[in-house]
């Protein structure tokens, strides 16, 4: 059986940091969905809020999910912190509930694989 996990983070950058926002954004699409079980990755902007991005992941497995956090490029992603209005809102979506950020810094915490 396969599982799908997904995964929403948004994000508000301050307007002064959009641009490099953006750019780091986009520089993670293609080596994000080459990544083992990811089914998709997407980024989106608000239509009404030019500094709103959302990423929107689908991965197959929890395994897959957990390398995913503890990847550099999710490093990158957690490094544009100080681009940001207020700190990212993190949902991950699985079969058993909904989780946070908690989540994020538990699967980065545990050993490498």
């Amino acid at each position: 059986m396969i599982v799908m996990i997904v995964v929403r983070i948004t994000l508000n950058v301050r307007a002064e940091k959009q641009m490099e926002l953006l750019q780091t954004l986009l520089s993670l699409i293609e080596p994000v969905k080459k990544e083992k079980g990811c089914k998709s990755y997407a980024i989106f902007c608000d239509i009404k809020d030019k500094n709103s991005f959302c990423i929107m992941e689908e991965w197959t497995t929890q395994k897959d999910l957990n390398r995913h956090l503890k990847s550099l490029r999710f490093g990158v992603l957690l490094g544009t912190k100080p681009l940001l209005q207020k700190p990212p809102i993190v949902r991950i979506h699985t079969k058993a509930g909904v989780q946070g950020m908690a989540a994020v810094e538990e699967a980065r915490a545990q050993g490498g694989e």
